[in-house]
């Protein structure tokens, strides 16, 4: 009802006002020219920018298998029939014909939009202005619906992780040799259409993607997050070298810069092009770090900052993806039999604590 998105878009405003908000999405029909025209002067009024964003799809083939995929599963079909519900969505859908009034070129040139056709076949961009604009469209024009699997592994146990040591470019060490061939044989073994690997440019991603028989591409923004002058040490050494570094990095994880480095904050912008990407993949498997891996897993289990520098990402586990409607599916796959070290850190309950000593992970549990 009206009462409803007018409700809908005070409660947006506020949380702009209040919570500093920068982007909004009002996720609603809007069928007509006359609600789309309400909500433009409704932005207007506050001064903010607003972009349209339509799809719409008359290949039925896609239709079908989106409203089975995705729709049937929405909490209005709950304890619904699978038949049934596909024929009362495209009820719905018949119902909505009647009186949608679809974006136009030349009836709507006054406003922002991106109007996407059967699902990427074609696009009609009109005003679309600033950076904010442009990246959703750029990240529009670059998803798809197609099944598809996204495997995440950090690179085999390395050198550097036995001595506890953080950054650097070690090599992998023996362990992380046999964990190399044991991950070549399983993804072999799995048969994924048009897969391709990417890793980072350090030897231990690159050394771990050595059996896999597919493509490899190393992405540089792939690299673990640059430790500064912290890069080879370990925790020890940092806390006994940089003592007011240690503890600001254990006070806020995620916004903390290393001197001379980099933040999760940096890491995540950085790594932009690579999520966008890994959006237009069929089957990919990315061989990356601790924290580049934490990054992945954030955008696509939808974890919040607060989250993402604590998530747990141990070694010699492949973590496959399936996107799903309404999130992801994650499933952890232990590989080979050897107990690599553990270096995850967990937040301390006193800033500045060391809470961390190198320790076989016990893959069996």
């Amino acid at each position: 009802t009206q009462s409803t998105w007018e409700a809908a878009l005070t409660d947006m405003d506020e949380w702009f006002h209040k919570h500093d908000g920068i982007v909004g999405v009002f996720d609603a029909t809007n069928t007509t020219r006359e609600r789309r025209q309400f909500i433009q002067e409704f932005a207007d009024n506050r001064g903010y920018k607003t972009l349209f964003c339509e799809s719409v799809c008359d290949d039925m083939r896609i239709l079908r298998a989106n409203i089975e995929e995705v729709k049937i599963r929405s909490p209005d079909y709950k304890d619904m029939n699978k038949d049934k519900a596909v024929d009362d969505f495209f009820k719905r859908i018949d119902h909505y014909k009647k009186q949608y009034e679809t974006l136009d070129i030349s009836m709507d040139k006054h406003l922002s939009f991106i109007k996407i056709i059967d699902v990427g076949e074609q696009f009609h961009l009109n005003r679309v202005h600033g950076h904010i604009q442009s990246k959703i469209v750029y990240y529009l024009m670059n998803t798809h619906v197609a099944p598809r699997t996204i495997y995440l592994c950090r690179h085999g146990e390395s050198t550097f992780n036995v001595t506890g040591k953080i950054g650097g470019n070690g090599d992998l060490s023996v362990k992380g040799e046999h964990f190399a061939k044991e991950l070549g044989a399983y993804l072999n073994k799995q048969g994924l259409d048009g897969l391709t690997v990417w890793t980072s440019q350090m030897n231990r991603t690159v050394q771990t993607a050595t059996y896999i028989n597919a493509p490899i591409l190393q992405w540089k923004c792939l690299n673990e997050i640059d430790a500064g002058v912290c890069e080879s040490l370990s925790y020890d050494e940092i806390k006994q070298r940089y003592p007011k570094e240690f503890a600001e990095r254990d006070d806020d994880k995620f916004h903390y810069r290393y001197p001379l480095g980099e933040s999760y904050e940096d890491l995540v912008a950085r790594m932009e092009p690579v999520i966008v990407e890994l959006e237009r993949q069929v089957n990919v498997v990315v061989i990356c770090h601790q924290a580049v891996m934490r990054c992945l897993m954030a955008y696509f289990l939808d974890k919040s900052s607060e989250e993402l520098p604590y998530m747990v990402c141990p070694l010699h586990t492949v973590v496959r993806l399936t996107p799903i409607a309404y999130g992801c599916r994650r499933e952890d796959i232990r590989i080979g039999t050897e107990n690599p070290v553990d270096t995850h850190r967990d937040k301390p309950s006193v800033s500045g604590s060391v809470n961390y000593i190198p320790k076989s992970l016990n893959i069996n549990k």
